[in-house]
């Protein structure tokens, strides 16, 4: 995994389980951006074909190593009993929930490449609130 033009990209093994079925591997690729610097992507499914997103806080995804964390449609929480070395994402929709499991270890040094593009606490000043709102109007922006 090596940023490449303000990227962040690390593809893992999450095994994901859903209510009353057994757990099964998925490729998850885990991705930041600095364009869009207080959040993370984790795609799962196969690298080639239909995939499912999810979208939220960096912030979110580092606290959850440390402590249960999150509210709604995302829950992240650290190690625990018989998988201690795994981080858990709980993933909540219309159609369901389902639970993935990732190496802690592997998701601590994504976030550690993150934090090494954008500092903790410094996601502002990588927004581009102009290019945003000209994107959002339509128009080109003028000075």
């Amino acid at each position: 995994m090596e940023p490449h033009f303000g990227t962040v990209t690390r593809v893992v093994t999450a095994h994901v389980r859903s209510l009353n079925r057994p757990p099964l591997p998925l490729p998850t690729e885990l991705r930041y951006r600095v364009t869009d610097p207080y959040a993370v992507r984790m795609s799962l499914g196969p690298l080639i074909g239909p995939r499912i997103p999810w979208v939220f806080a960096r912030d979110l995804l580092a606290e959850g190593l440390r402590r249960p964390t999150g509210s709604g449609d995302v829950l992240v929480l650290p190690a625990h009993g018989h998988h201690p070395n795994t981080l858990r994402v709980i993933l909540k929709n219309g159609s369901g929930t389902a639970l993935a499991e990732l190496l802690a270890t592997e998701v601590a040094e994504f976030l550690q490449q993150t934090f090494s593009l954008v500092a903790a606490g410094s996601e502002s000043t990588h927004l581009d609130l102009d290019g945003a709102l000209t994107s959002l109007l339509g128009r080109s922006a003028r000075p």
